[in-house]
């Protein structure tokens, strides 16, 4: 069954979180750190994503990134890694047979990198183009800025990777000291899904990490207090302006969170979504538009993305303040909110018949939340959300001195778009940033 899960957590803090699928000839490893841009000062941004690089460069037992990839390819599978905000993770699926092997590299990249000077000057080179590749990005840069106009002057409101400033400074004794504490069992969750059973996990985990020492590590950094500029803009000779609003929203923990989450899907999650119909369907002023909603542990965010061409931005601003400005007012019907009750239920169970998903949502909840709510669980939580919690919701987040705009396009100035959020009753002008 799908919900079935166990969980052994060794004398060093390890956890261990498994799901045994005897029918798959497969197994998903996900090895979850806490560790990603929260846990960063301003002088080390971007470290995390830079530690998470270099481990695959090189360990002790296999010194050069040719020794890994050889390693890797000798395995088959997908083998890598990724970090956010709140966690890093390396995972590897592989072929039942190869578990023991993709254990052992998972466990060997986090515990013994080599750290080489030389290879750590390459891969930050790399680093640095991947920041390059964001700056000439419109749609990936829009995202970083609106989120730094939700939290001005910390973590959650810049690139994860860093910035080119920073990045160029990390030394390599920021790199050791960073995983001395952050890379340390007790501040590990590993997740196995597939054909092996839970005791043959623990006891291969134990044989290659118990005797590993656990740690002291460092918190993460908390969201801070009030928003920034009203309105951000990047002036960019685009063909296309690129425009994302947002506002700040619930924790990953809230009572209400599956009401924000069924609210974003309303608002601009599928084609039948209000925001889909109205400026695409209805008017064709874009090709892409969306919402999305973020959780962390102590914030979050429900943001809009939609891009259209520049002389058409203030229309499609407009537009997406009037429709919250009536999801606020009005709420939805009952038929709306099943929708998108369908499309949230529907989603997650199709997510969770990929091995490396469910290995994800194991190992995610039990480092974030110290626990694992099962899907059913969740979609109970889902199903008790009634039209009257979705308009008090959107009341709550869509006031107009909550909002946020970041605006990447041929634009000389903010200006234009201040009045527009503001632009239902209660709203205020508040200031720009250019």
């Amino acid at each position: 069954m799908i919900h079935a899960y166990e969980k052994t957590v060794l004398p060093n803090g390890l956890r261990i979180v498994t799901a045994y699928r005897p029918q798959l000839y497969s197994v998903a490893i996900s090895l979850y750190i806490g560790a990603g841009s929260r846990y960063e000062r301003d002088q080390e941004a971007g470290i995390s994503h830079f530690v998470e690089h270099l481990c695959f460069k090189g360990t002790h037992r296999h010194p050069t990134p040719k020794d890994v990839a050889e390693l890797v390819d000798a395995i088959g599978g997908d083998v890598n890694g990724g970090t956010d905000r709140e966690m890093t993770v390396f995972y590897a699926k592989v072929i039942r047979d190869d578990f023991l092997a993709a254990l052992g590299l998972l466990l060997e990249l986090v515990s013994q990198p080599l750290l080489d000077p030389e290879e750590m000057e390459k891969e930050r080179q790399v680093v640095l183009e991947e920041l390059a590749a964001v700056e000439d990005s419109p749609a990936q840069l829009v995202d970083v800025l609106v989120d730094s106009a939700l939290w001005p002057n910390n973590p959650l409101g810049r690139d994860v990777a860093g910035t080119k400033q920073s990045v160029q400074a990390i030394t390599r004794e920021q790199v050791v000291e960073f995983l001395h504490h952050q890379y340390v069992p007790n501040n590990l969750v590993m997740a196995v899904v597939g054909n092996i059973p839970h005791q043959e996990v623990v006891d291969a985990i134990w044989a290659q990490a118990g005797r590993w020492p656990g740690g002291s590590p460092h918190p993460w950094i908390p969201a801070g207090d009030g928003p920034g500029p009203k309105v951000i803009v990047r002036h960019k000779e685009t063909e296309q302006a690129h425009l994302a609003l947002a506002v700040p929203a619930l924790p990953l923990g809230h009572p209400d969170r599956y009401a924000v989450t069924l609210l974003s899907i309303a608002l601009g999650e599928g084609m039948s979504s209000r925001l889909f119909l109205e400026l695409r369907e209805r008017r064709g002023l874009v090709y892409d538009v969306h919402s999305y909603a973020l959780h962390f542990q102590d914030t979050g965010a429900l943001g809009i993305y939609a891009g259209t061409d520049p002389q058409k931005a203030p229309s499609v601003v407009s537009l997406v303040v009037e429709e919250l400005a009536r999801l606020s007012q009005d709420g939805i019907a009952e038929e709306e909110l099943e929708r998108a009750r369908k499309m949230a239920k529907s989603r997650l169970f199709l997510r969770l018949e990929d091995t490396r998903h469910l290995a994800g949502w194991l190992g995610g909840q039990e480092l974030l939340l110290g626990g694992i709510r099962t899907p059913q669980e969740v979609v109970a939580e889902i199903e008790r959300v009634r039209p009257e919690d979705v308009k008090r919701v959107a009341q709550k987040l869509f006031r107009p001195e909550a909002i946020r705009m970041a605006a990447v396009g041929p634009f000389s100035s903010g200006e234009p778009f201040v009045s527009l959020l503001g632009g239902y009753e209660g709203g205020q002008k508040g200031h720009q940033g250019t």
